[in-house]
């Protein structure tokens, strides 16, 4: 049942990949920008993907939270044992300054853990998947041609996370280009103190995640705001890696479907 999801969450997340390069390679689009309540930006790629990914995973009977779907009340939300949380555009704002650093993210969560995992990078053509029974993989040059296989035939072509590499560059910290709080320079100031030699590294979305389960970073702190669909299907891909995003006590691992769906600042490590 577990490989049948996944299979299904894989193909959701590649679908909506093509759906929102579409839009990104459109020289004519505006991508119809609009501002949501929090005065963070929509765009017609979001609105797409988030209908494509409903449409491929309605046929699981699974709830879902998605950022761009109505959120149903947490009276009848703290009752799902089991719920997929969604991000169908994560990195709007990179999408917008066209960088490249943008994601799909489709995480299925079990009594408040990510248990099963799918991170897609449209414009890369970079994969990652998990489940806690078979591991973390990442895959390179998968685009929606894609969609028909299955998660065993995909696996067969992926890397194992994290990845077997070198260590050249000492210990590397990744961060967000756009939030970097005086916390977050305080909390590197303290591992150069541990660690003297830090390479900082900075990129977009949920990529900070998986650049930690690759094993290309080695921590990822995050202590300004984020939602649980930024963090859950990383998250899932992270502690199928055989790592884990933490609260700040670097011990309790971050939590979801709360009643409020803000998370707390935390640790990736």
């Amino acid at each position: 049942m577990q490989r049948e999801l996944l299979t299904c969450a894989i193909r959701a997340a590649l679908m909506a990949g093509k759906d929102i390069l579409e839009v990104y390679n459109d020289p004519k689009a505006n991508f119809g920008i609009e501002r949501k309540a929090d005065n963070s930006p929509l765009t017609i790629a979001d609105k797409r993907a988030h209908e494509r990914i409903v449409n491929e995973l309605k046929e699981t009977s699974i709830p879902m939270l998605s950022e761009e779907g109505r959120h149903t009340d947490y009276s009848i939300r703290k009752g799902w044992k089991s719920l997929w949380i969604v991000d169908p555009l994560d990195g709007t704002k990179e999408f917008i300054k066209r960088n490249g650093e943008f994601t799909v993210n489709i995480a299925l969560v079990e009594n408040g853990m990510p248990v099963m995992g799918v991170v897609y990078i449209p414009v890369s053509r970079t994969l990652y998947f998990a489940e806690e029974s078979i591991g973390a993989y990442k895959m390179a040059d998968v685009d929606h041609h894609a969609a028909g296989l299955s998660a065993d035939d995909l696996m067969e072509k992926a890397d194992r996370l994290p990845l077997e590499q070198a260590d050249t560059k000492g210990f590397v910290v990744v961060a967000s280009r756009s939030h970097l709080s005086p916390e977050t320079e305080e909390y590197i100031h303290q591992l150069e103190k541990e660690y003297g030699n830090i390479h900082i590294i900075s990129c977009g979305s949920s990529l900070k995640i998986c650049r930690v389960a690759e094993g290309t970073a080695d921590v990822y702190p995050r202590f300004a705001p984020t939602m649980e669909w930024d963090t859950a299907a990383g998250h899932a891909i992270v502690r199928s890696a055989g790592k884990n995003i933490y609260l700040t006590d670097e011990q309790t691992p971050l939590h979801y479907n709360k009643e409020n769906l803000l998370n707390p600042w935390f640790v990736v490590k």
